[in-house]
């Protein structure tokens, strides 16, 4: 086997976040691809393989980044995957629409003597706004292949394609800044002797911004060689310029790059706004804004996930299905064959494989995962989350976060454990600390919400307490964590990616690929833990983990029988919320009891799975300590909850 079929050149795809990206790595690749964490980090990497003419080459989408000056785990992961791999084409993604603001990052690597391609994305939002680019004349002035493209039509996909191909090493090419900048890049260059990924002008330039991965690598590489000198030298540079060294280079940046679009664009007044910029502008205003996330929380997670998902998909998959035409058979079979008490408890008794595992899976979460997926898949594509992350961020600044934790909160109502994964992208610890404890305490995951909406959807001023009760508390405690966590204020920025109608293709893609993944997930997850409640009850293991559970449940004013779904929802969420779904069709609870329940289960403490990707992520100590507030606070709102509506009779 030759070396060149062992590791074919390599094809990076670097931009910001919302400039399609993806779109261009899924239109190079197809379905060839495979997602992993990089080495050493928790940051998703994706790598496909795309042919081109009789060359393979390997494509890898790296996470979003602003600058090769990181500041979020993912843009470091980015970088490094610069540092240290060696690429055949560098395929820079930008917006057309704000190439002004994305050109500088496309200096920074040209300036890194990378071999850069420039895909300059979104051409048909820009054209309607009014916007002539004259991508030749910048493709003269930049000095490397310039692509114009429409991705998500595949325009542009065959120019980029032939471009990969053809593409030889660009001659080195500096661009000249002020000269006072210049004379301290030189210097520092002078003194820099190893040889590096990135040029030595670029590797100087993050010197002295103090980027500490580019400080480690050059302490490796210059040990022994005048590197006390380059420190001495770079310290010194550093102190003169504390107050103005970032805002000189970004505007001396800004500079180049406005120069370079002279003639490059053009730009046409439209008469008449596109009522999708009205309506882009209306989803961030706070007037407007507000109304439109009622409406879409309405009619998309009350109406279709809780009324639809889990009300008529749920009745006719459980109440229909499973009961007229599946259960008996399985029961006749299980009484008629399995004669042993032991073997026919673990299949069909009451927590049996069938009963518990397959059953709650099948017909009570699949169905309202899947709308949530839909609904969540359609706000997507539409390019609705990044206009709500900026609705919010005032709001989320007073709790300790940014508009961007609103990316990982949405993902929450879909999965809590994906959403804690995702905390990662946030810029301070102190910002995933809160943004990790508000998930564990007060998002809902989708089927557990799904569950909820559908038993208090027939009791309105129960569902009323439950949505207020858990955003107040979702507010005071993010509140009090912002005030007692040390650390920075996050800062927030976020690219607005034009707003499309959803098509319907990627939308359904999108859907049946995390209702596969999702349900890969449980299902062991579910037989796992209708085995162990199963061995518990054989035993008399659960029995006496109830009985030890029961005084708490009864505190809060609970019947006996619901301390069983608290005790299901440690396995996961949707488990305990699919329990409280079968003592609600018994007639157990009144509609104070239901309420008390749901909030405190909503708020009980994190499944398995979750508890497990918090002590990756945040560390045993926080996690335990996240586990044990949570699981106190949940109780004690609970008790609270229902002394107050017993004193007010508000459900009576």
């Amino acid at each position: 086997m030759s070396a060149q079929q062992i590791s074919p050149p390599k094809v990076i795809l670097v931009g910001n976040p919302n400039v399609g990206k993806s779109v261009v790595f899924n239109a190079l690749t197809g379905a060839y691809t495979t997602v992993s964490n990089y080495p050493g980090t928790s940051v998703e990497v994706s790598r496909g393989h795309c042919q081109i003419a009789e060359q393979r080459y390997e494509i890898l989408d790296t996470p979003g980044m602003y600058s090769m000056m990181p500041i979020t785990e993912e843009e470091r992961v980015a970088r490094r995957i610069l540092l240290t791999e060696d690429p055949h084409a560098v395929v820079h993604v930008i917006d057309a629409r704000n190439i002004e603001r994305m050109l500088p990052m496309t200096l920074q690597l040209i300036e890194a003597g990378l071999p850069v391609i420039l895909v300059v994305n979104i051409l048909d939002e820009a054209k309607r706004l009014g916007m002539q680019l004259d991508l030749e004349l910048l493709q003269k002035k930049l000095g490397i292949p310039v692509i114009g493209a429409v991705m998500k039509r595949k325009v542009g996909l065959e120019e980029l394609r032939q471009a990969i191909s053809d593409y030889a090493m660009v001659p080195y090419h500096p661009f000249i800044y002020a000269h006072d900048l210049e004379q301290d890049i030189l210097q520092i260059n002078q003194l820099i002797h190893g040889e590096y990924r990135l040029s030595r002008r670029a590797t100087s330039i993050l010197l002295m911004q103090k980027d500490d991965d580019i400080q480690e690598l050059v302490a490796e590489k210059e040990a022994g060689n005048g590197y006390e000198q380059l420190i001495k030298v770079i310290r010194e540079i550093s102190f003169r310029r504390r107050a103005d060294l970032h805002l000189q280079i970004s505007l001396e940046r800004r500079k180049i790059c406005k120069q370079m679009l002279k003639d490059v664009v053009t730009q046409t007044i439209n008469e008449t706004e596109p009522f999708s910029e009205k309506l882009s502008r209306w989803m961030m205003n706070p007037l407007t804004g507000a109304p439109i996330l009622i409406l879409v929380v309405y009619f998309g997670l009350y109406q279709f996930v809780g009324g639809f998902g889990a009300g008529t998909l749920v009745d006719f998959l459980e109440g229909n299905l499973f009961e007229t035409y599946i259960n008996p058979p399985v029961v006749h079979f299980s009484e008629k064959y399995l004669t042993a008490h032991w073997l026919f408890e673990l299949i069909a008794g009451e927590y049996g494989i069938w009963t518990l595992g397959i059953r709650y899976a099948v017909a009570l979460v699949l169905p309202i995962v899947g709308t949530f997926f839909l609904v969540f898949s359609l706000l997507e594509d539409t390019g609705y989350f990044p206009r709500l992350a900026l609705l919010v961020d005032r709001l989320f600044k007073k709790i300790g976060l940014s508009g961007r934790a609103v990316i990982p909160m949405v993902l929450g109502f879909g999965c809590d454990t994906m959403a804690t994964l995702v905390t990662r992208t946030l810029e301070t610890k102190r910002e995933r600390i809160i943004a990790t404890m508000l998930l564990a305490l007060a998002i809902p995951c989708s089927a557990q919400l799904g569950v909820i909406l559908g038993l208090l959807s027939a009791e309105p001023n129960a569902l009323a307490v439950w949505t207020v009760f858990l955003l107040l508390v979702f507010l005071l405690i993010g509140f009090l964590a912002s005030k007692i966590l040390p650390g920075e204020s996050p800062i927030f920025y976020m690219e607005i990616p034009p707003l499309r109608m959803p098509q319907l293709r990627n939308v359904m893609v999108k859907t049946l690929t995390r209702m596969q993944s999702y349900f890969v997930e449980i299902l062991p997850l579910f037989l796992f833990a209708s085995v162990v409640l199963w061995a518990g009850k054989m035993t008399g293991t659960l029995e006496t983990v109830i009985d030890a559970f029961s005084p708490v449940v009864a505190a809060i004013g609970l019947p006996v029988e619901v301390t069983t779904a608290f005790v299901f929802g440690f396995f996961r969420r949707d488990f305990g919320a699919a329990g409280l779904y079968d003592l609600q069709s018994s007639g157990i609870l009144n509609a104070t009891q239901l309420t008390v329940s749901a909030v405190t289960l909503t708020l009980f403490v994190p499944c398995v799975a979750q508890f497990l990707v918090m002590i990756k992520e945040r560390g045993i100590k926080v996690a335990l300590t996240i586990f044990i507030f949570v699981t106190v606070l949940a109780f004690s709102s609970g008790w609270f909850l229902n002394k107050f509506l017993l004193a007010t009779g508000w459900l009576a």
